[in-house]
């Protein structure tokens, strides 16, 4: 350690260093998150203002739009800065900041998630139920204990990476700061800050797919109860919007923080991160909007309103 100078800036070597890719990636990156923004804008938007939304789906549907809104400004703008300059740098104060609320933002989300399951398991198994189940008091607390759990699981894995000591390579393969990446590069002992993340996000994630498995299991069982085709369409049909984005965000965030390490993939990495991090918030509204006919009459209702300002 002694002959290794200590860090206090990282280099984010992003997708590419090719200098003839960075226009491309810098375009393709800016549309994406200008799509990310007004999507999700539109989405709030919407369920704001028309009050055929005002119910505790859309209310979920709402904080989960607010929050890809933040987990992508989070890592895409300073990805933008850094393909744009060319420096692909961050201080190490705001790369842990960076890495604070990307544990905040993606755990807040999966227990969203979870919270949206269980949404979804009252209104099929217990739709007599519904209104005085999912109450407004009920949905609050969902939402608040989403955030405060979240917060105390980026606090306690941020504390230990504040005591640790980097020297030597200020490379990180990738397009933010994430703990895996900063915890390769530290000139210390990792074996709590390890312990502590692997401890906490396998809690985690039993707990929040736990809740929703056993909804979803209730479900599917309640759905072959019924009768009739249409009917068990109908069921299945007010699900497939969040079993979609269930899919495409547990999947990479699990490949991405429990694959063993014993199996290294920069690549894969690269890709899942970017498609948790960065495609995820861009596409959920867009799933949304397209397989739910309320949300498509409120938004059509948002753009007939924009084009009659327009014409007066």
């Amino acid at each position: 350690m002694k002959n290794k100078t200590t860090v206090n800036y990282f280099v984010l070597l992003g997708i590419s260093n090719n200098p003839y890719a960075q226009v491309f990636l810098f375009l393709v990156f800016l549309v994406i998150y200008l799509q990310t923004l007004l999507g999700n804008v539109v989405i709030m938007l919407a369920i704001r203002n028309d009050s055929h939304l005002q119910t505790p789906m859309y209310f979920f549907l709402f904080h989960l739009s607010f929050l890809d809104l933040c987990y992508s400004s989070v890592t895409v703008p300073n990805m933008l800065q850094n393909i744009l300059t060319g420096k692909k740098t961050i201080s190490l104060p705001g790369c842990i900041t960076q890495m604070s609320f990307i544990l905040l933002m993606g755990c807040t989300e999966a227990f969203i998630l979870s919270a949206m399951a269980y949404d979804r398991y009252v209104a099929v198994c217990a739709p007599l139920h519904y209104v005085r189940i999912m109450d407004k008091r009920l949905c609050g607390q969902l939402v608040g204990g989403a955030w405060l759990i979240s917060a105390f699981f980026s606090l306690v894995n941020t504390t230990p990476v504040l005591f640790l000591h980097f020297c030597g390579t200020n490379k990180i393969n990738g397009l933010s700061c994430e703990l895996p990446s900063l915890l390769a590069l530290s000139c210390t002992e990792t074996m709590v800050s390890q312990m502590v993340f692997l401890v906490s996000v396998l809690l985690l994630a039993f707990l929040s797919f736990s809740i929703t498995l056993v909804s979803y299991i209730y479900i599917i069982f309640t759905i072959l109860k019924i009768q009739s085709t249409a009917g068990r369409h109908k069921a299945f049909s007010t699900c497939s919007s969040h079993i979609t984005v269930m899919v495409l965000y547990y999947g990479a965030v699990l490949f991405r923080y429990l694959r063993s390490s014993s199996v290294p993939s920069v690549s894969l990495d690269r890709l899942f991160s970017i498609q948790y991090s960065v495609l995820t918030p861009m596409l959920n509204p867009i799933i949304y909007s397209l397989n739910n006919r309320e949300v498509k009459r409120a938004l059509r209702k948002i753009l007939g309103k924009m084009q009659g300002k327009h014409i007066s």
